[in-house]
């Protein structure tokens, strides 16, 4: 490739200026420019007038009305005005055509008009090889430009091969790139040719790349819309089809009454806009075809929603208190909360639903306590248990991309209702475990949270549904397993269990008449005198709640039922009175001892009380010691916390010897085994060192702690005695097994305001600061009762 000649198109003289906004021109091209602003219409006719070249130069910022220096690019180009013509608005169309480039030096106001002074720029030549093949690259992608954008016209590629020069050819080139202006003005000040072709091919190959792809999109929408125009070319022939056999009005029938059944839904904006889109869809989705079923199923789910359907309260607070005294016994403290909810009601309507969590053993009454709620109200229940959900998808819903999807069991069960206000019982959100399809209770807090849950947004209906008028119960049977965040949603109500009292009491008021009627008995077949149903509930059944008692009672009944139907067909029916010695040929032999801890105290045996999930229960801690080189050995399934409380008080022994009068010398010559009996059964908790220590102290001196007697509480290393939690039901727990004496920490003394007034009559409570008053009451007095 020859270099360009040096260009003398340009000289150091001053030229007119015209300042450009939004163009790049380039040597050896042609092009109109429409020049408007009174000082750049003056520079054109100068040019003209003096027929000398006019020097164009882009400017840096297009919105710039009164150019300086400044605002202009170093280098523009020197151009020729072949063609000039007034327009009516008074502006000039003209056409000119690039000469050389030229490097600005000075810029002067002349008159009307800029003139500047400018030094030609020359093009750099590029040699050898590599210029040569950077050429034919460019003409080949110049090429597939011209092909793929069909702006320019074929015939050019064929007059750019005829192009020897190089420069030349980059500049014609270059003018017919459709890139922007800052490259175009980097192209128009780069001296090099060779760098010049190296940029140029560069940009061919994007611009390629990015027309490709246009086409590629360009191709997909012809075929979209040619498709969607055949379909609605074949589904107007399957319409006439239809009319010729005299079926169309049936189709159009459904359409209609589908429209007509949204318009009645009553839905929300988003959630009506919804259903006319995918109405839209099913009218043009073949009959037969699959996807026009998934599309029914979702209407319908839309439309069955309550959308604004609800219930009205019975804010009737006596008439409530009626019926939660009706169905259950006690439970004084829920049924306040309950009262205190509907009075808030009736004063105000914006109150937000409460998210109660009642918490408490099996068998107390959780489950059925919400139906009785849901009736006082006057509302409609739901009830969805989530005892082993772990699929996040079981609570937010399955999107429609899956094949048999449906909606989450919130949505499920609000539709069940019918109404947008039901009472929606949780049950057993304890018992959620999350894997690899996510965590169920984190898709709960969306629910369980008054500022989230009036935009809950279910997977499947992909629209939102406001939950702010739900009543929310929740159950559990123990709170520690519930995740804290949920928990910190909910209001927690404790249910710790019932009373020998209680039980009684519920026996007669609802498990018995209940069992009656199921077995088609009645009050002339069958009666349960009160020591019979004391020993049911003492000797028979060891629980907090009341369900393997009315096991019982239904055993029972069964086989008076039997007894009647087998005596109605010889002899007259007589009354079954239950008596104590019945209760053993009903139910055989007795299944728990009546008084665990009534037997005659032992050296070395302490009863403490421990909490479950299941209530209360008492445990009885065994110590004996035995030769040998202070070795410490713990038994009956302890958990860490026991396993080291029983460590501490070992340890506070060894320390204070001298004071309790044992053998300083005791961890030398004796070895400690400590024993918790019903190994099969798993036992830790923070509340076992007092009874702990009293049982070793037990067996070192040989001596018997007090007869009935029951401690609970932790022990630190000085002997303090710490507060422990669950004190009701470790009470009742004490109350069940024949204690008459409980020492717990004084810190739990506020707790004996929930203890039954029964229980606080057979029970003497004696509060301990340190381990020393437990020693002095557990040995003061330690002859039976």
């Amino acid at each position: 490739m020859t270099a360009r000649k040096k260009n003398d198109d340009i000289q150091a003289d001053r030229l007119p200026l015209l300042p450009l906004r939004d163009v790049v021109v380039f040597p050896h091209m042609v092009v109109p420019l429409l020049v408007g602003r009174p000082a750049s219409v003056a520079a054109v006719e100068a040019a003209v007038a003096s027929e000398a070249p006019l020097l164009l130069v882009t400017q840096t910022d297009p919105g710039v009305e009164t150019p300086e220096k400044r605002d202009l690019h170093a280098v523009g180009i020197a151009a020729n005005v072949l063609q000039t013509l007034r327009m009516p608005d008074g502006t000039l169309k003209v056409v000119v055509e690039g000469l050389a480039r030229g490097r600005v030096l000075q810029v002067h106001q002349r008159h009307a008009f800029l003139e500047a002074a400018a030094s030609p720029v020359d093009d750099v030549p590029s040699l050898g090889d590599e210029a040569e093949a950077l050429v034919r690259t460019i003409l080949n992608q110049f090429e597939e430009y011209v092909r793929l954008s069909q702006r320019i016209a074929p015939e050019i590629v064929t007059s750019l091969r005829s192009v020897s020069d190089s420069g030349a050819l980059s500049d014609m080139v270059a003018a017919h790139l459709a890139v922007r202006v800052e490259e175009r003005q980097e192209l128009l000040e780069t001296e090099e040719i060779q760098k010049r072709l190296e940029v140029i091919s560069g940009l061919l190959m994007r611009e390629n790349e990015l027309l490709a792809i246009e086409q590629k999109v360009r191709d997909r929408v012809r075929d979209q819309v040619e498709r969607g125009q055949r379909e609605f070319y074949l589904q107007e022939q399957l319409k006439a089809i239809h009319q010729e056999l005299g079926s169309f009005h049936e189709g159009g029938d459904e359409f209609a009454e589908l429209r007509e059944q949204v318009d009645r839904a009553r839905m929300p904006s988003e959630a009506k806009h919804k259903a006319i889109e995918e109405l839209g869809r099913y009218t043009r989705t073949p009959a037969m075809s699959p996807e026009g079923a998934v599309i029914r199923t979702y209407l319908e789910w839309l439309i069955e929603m309550p959308w604004r359907k609800r219930t009205r309260d019975a804010i009737d607070l006596d008439k409530a208190k009626a019926i939660l005294d009706e169905d259950h016994y006690g439970l004084d403290k829920v049924k306040e909360r309950i009262l205190e909810f509907l009075a808030v009601r009736k004063l105000s309507k914006r109150a937000k639903g409460p998210i109660l969590c009642l918490v408490g053993p099996p068998g107390v009454g959780k489950t059925s306590l919400g139906r009785s709620i849901a009736r006082a109200m006057g509302r409609k229940f739901v009830r969805v248990s989530l005892g082993g959900v772990r699929d996040e998808a079981e609570v937010r819903g399955h999107r429609r991309t899956y094949i048999g999807s449906l909606p989450g069991r919130i949505i499920q069960g609000v539709r069940k209702a019918g109404v947008r206000n039901p009472l929606f019982m949780l049950d057993e959100v304890d018992k959620m475990n999350a894997d690899f399809r996510g965590d169920p209770a984190s898709a709960l807090l969306e629910v369980l949270d008054p500022e989230q849950n009036h935009a809950f947004s279910d997977h499947y209906l992909e629209v939102e549904f406001d939950l702010r008028e739900v009543f929310f119960i929740t159950t559990a049977n123990t709170e520690y397993d519930i995740p804290p965040a949920l928990h910190d949603r909910m209001e927690v109500v404790r249910l710790p269990g019932y009373t020998v009292l209680e039980k009684e009491r519920i026996a007669n008021l609802f498990l018995i008449p209940k069992q009656k009627a199921e077995c088609g008995l009645t009050d002339s077949d069958i009666r349960f005198t009160k020591e019979a149903l004391q020993k049911i509930i003492r000797r028979y059944t060891q629980e907090a709640g009341v369900r393997e008692l009315e096991r019982k009672v239904a055993t029972i009944c069964r086989k008076v039922a039997r007894k009647v139907v087998s005596r109605r067909k010889t002899t007259s029916v007589r009354k079954t009175v239950l008596k104590v010695d019945d209760v053993t040929k009903f139910l055989g032999p007795e299944e728990y001892s009546e008084l665990r801890a009534e037997a005659k105290p032992q050296a070395g045996v302490a009863v403490g009380l421990a909490w479950t999930f299941t209530g209360g229960d008492i445990l009885c801690i065994e110590t004996s010691t035995m030769k040998g080189k202070g070795e410490l050995t713990l038994t009956g399934q302890l958990g860490d916390v026991m396993k080291e409380s029983a460590q501490a008080a070992y340890t506070y022994l060894r320390a204070h010897a001298q004071e309790l009068r044992i053998s300083g010398q005791f961890h030398k010559s004796l070895d400690f085994h400590v024993h918790v009996p019903e190994a099969a059964i798993p036992k830790d908790g923070p509340s076992a060192g007092v009874p702990l220590a009293v049982s070793m102290l037990s067996a070192l001196r040989n001596k018997p702690p007090k007869a009935r007697l029951a401690m609970t509480g932790e022990i630190t290393l000085r002997g303090r005695v710490l507060p422990v939690g669950g004190v009701k039901e470790k009470v009742i727990a004490a109350h069940r097994a024949g204690i008459r004496t409980v020492a717990m920490p004084r810190e739990n003394e506020k707790d004996l305001l929930e203890i039954p007034k029964e229980v606080k009559q057979a029970v003497e409570f004696v509060f301990i600061d340190d381990i020393g008053d437990a020693f002095r009451l557990a040995f003061s007095r330690s002859r039976a009762k």
